[in-house]
Order: structure tokens, then sequence, then C-alpha cells
């Protein structure tokens, strides 16, 4: 049954003054939106777009059917995928390694950040900043090139001091070098995000525990570190989300099959396994169970912030 003309003028009138309304925000600032219009579209196109082909884990799929023309298979390769050993061993290598990265590699910044803010000579302390950040900007392949030459058995380090095992052949030794040499490249870009956290501390903070009386590392303890406590637990949530990515590049540049046995993660199974033999739903059943589980130990970091005090990220 149709309206009443007085009830549709109404109701248009009300959807006019509710899109007036709601687009007044953009209107008042639409530069803004304009500014992070790309970053919009990256994301959308990047990370959220290419979410759809998650339905390949749950598809016999073959490349001349398509995505939508090939057969449903359930769960077929999260089976398949359970029941690997090799499964089992990547993603034993990956929590090792995470564990391993989480403990020495997250707390470096903060302390090199804390060391450099009691830098007061301007032109050292621009030196250091320069020296640690750069190796940032290097790619894994130009990094793995020089741990290659530095730890090469006939040549480098290892010929100087008379070693004739490079760590990079020993499984021993190689998950070790991993996570130094992670350190290495990355404790400088982490550092910028405290160093940044620490300059917008209030400075009155400082000279009244100096009036009372407090020294060097009393002022770290009961002020930088409280004032930085909300940029260190949130930089936690989202390292524990990636708890499963341990950095394909970096691995997959230094590894070899002397060191599978402790270098084959989730990553790089997923590469040998299902990317080269073309096994790609079984790729994309691993890679939504590693995004799964990130999801999971997102929210329930995010929860444990939450009961002792700290923002989090929601």
């Amino acid at each position: 049954m149709a309206l009443p003309s007085t009830a549709r003028t109404s109701t248009l009138s009300f959807l006019s003054m509710y899109w007036r309304k709601a687009w007044k925000p953009f209107a008042s600032h639409k530069y803004y939106f304009v500014l992070l219009l790309p970053g919009i579209l990256y994301f959308l196109l990047i990370h959220y777009w290419p979410m759809a082909g998650i339905v390949i884990a749950f598809k016999d799929f073959r490349l001349i059917d398509g995505v939508m023309g090939s057969p449903w298979a359930g769960l077929k390769w999260f089976q398949l995928l359970f029941d690997s050993p090799d499964f089992w061993v990547a993603l034993r290598n990956t929590i090792i390694l995470s564990v391993y990265k989480l403990v020495f590699n997250f707390p470096a910044p903060i302390i090199l950040a804390l060391l450099l803010n009691e830098v007061y000579h301007v032109g050292f302390k621009r030196v250091i900043q320069t020296v640690v950040y750069f190796p940032h900007f290097l790619s894994w392949v130009i990094l793995g090139g020089v741990l290659y030459s530095l730890f090469s058995s006939k040549s480098g380090l290892l010929e100087m001091f008379g070693l004739q095992t490079s760590p990079l052949m020993d499984p021993g030794s190689f998950r070790g070098l991993l996570v130094l040499s992670e350190l290495w490249k990355e404790v400088g870009w982490g550092t910028i995000i405290y160093m940044a956290a620490i300059s917008g501390i209030n400075m009155e903070l400082y000279d009244a525990a100096k009036i009372d009386g407090a020294n060097r590392f009393q002022l770290v303890r009961h002020i930088t570190l409280p004032s930085i406590a909300g940029t260190i637990v949130i930089l936690l949530i989202l390292k524990t989300g990636h708890i499963l990515n341990v950095g394909f590049d970096q691995i997959y540049n230094l590894y070899n099959p002397l060191v599978y046995e402790v270098a084959d993660v989730l990553d790089t199974y997923v590469y040998r396994v299902g990317i080269t033999m073309g096994r790609y739903p079984f790729a994309t059943a691993a890679g939504l169970f590693q995004s799964v589980v990130g999801l999971i130990l997102i929210v329930l970091t995010n929860r444990l912030a939450k009961k002792f005090g700290e923002q989090g990220i929601w």
C-alpha cells in the first residue's frame, strides 16, 4: 500500500535532514579526508579486497575453473595441513623464533631510546641515531649477502678467528643468528617510536622530581617508563598478534637445507609446499590458520592489558 503524500514528504524531509547532518563533518573537513583517501584505498585494495580469496581454502581450486567455478572441498585442506608432520615442525620453529624475538628484540628499542634520551651532545646523538636507523632501509637481500660474506667459511670473520663452521650452516647457532640479525636491522626503527613518546613527556615532571632529589635512574623508573607505558603496551599487543609471522624475507634469504629442521617456519613452509608446488588451497588454509591465531592473540592480549589498567587498542 502506497504511503500518503504527507507521509512521503515527511520521510523525504527526515532523510534529507539526516543526510545533511551526517555529511556536515565531511564537508567541513573535506581536505583532511582527501589526504586520508590514498591510505584508505591502500588498505581496501591491498589488505581487505584480497581477503575474499580465503574461500580458496575451502575449495578444490583449479586455475582453469576459477574461484567460483571450483568445487567445494569443505575442510579437506585443513585436515591435510594438520596431518602433515612438516607442518608441526614449522609451527614449532615459528613459535620458538617468535618467543626468542619477543624476549630479546622487543625490549631492545626501549632500552636504546632510554639511553639516547640521556645523551645531551646533539651531534653525537644524531650520529648514533643515523647509524642504528640505517639498516632498516636495506632489504634482506642486501643484508643476507653481507651476512654470507661475513660468515663465509673461506673468508670474513670466520677466517679471522680461525673458525671452520659457519653459523649459517649450523642448526645449533642459526636461530641465534636470526634473532641478532633482526635486532641489528630493526632496533633503530623501533627506537623512533619510543623517542617520539619520550619527547611528549612534560619536562616539569622531571624538574619537580629533581627538586625532590631523584637521580637519573629514579627519573627513568618513575617518570619516563610510566609515561611511555601506553605506547609499549600497544606495540606489545601488535607484536603478539604477529607471533606466527616471524619474517619470511629474512629467513628465506638466509636459510638452506642444512638448517631446515630449526629454520623452516610457517611462512617458508607455505611458500615451499603451497606456492611452488601449485597447492594454492593448501597455502590459503595455512595462511588462514595464521590469521585466526593472530586475531585471537590480539584480542586476548588487549583484554589482558585492560585488566592491568592500560588503555589497549580498543
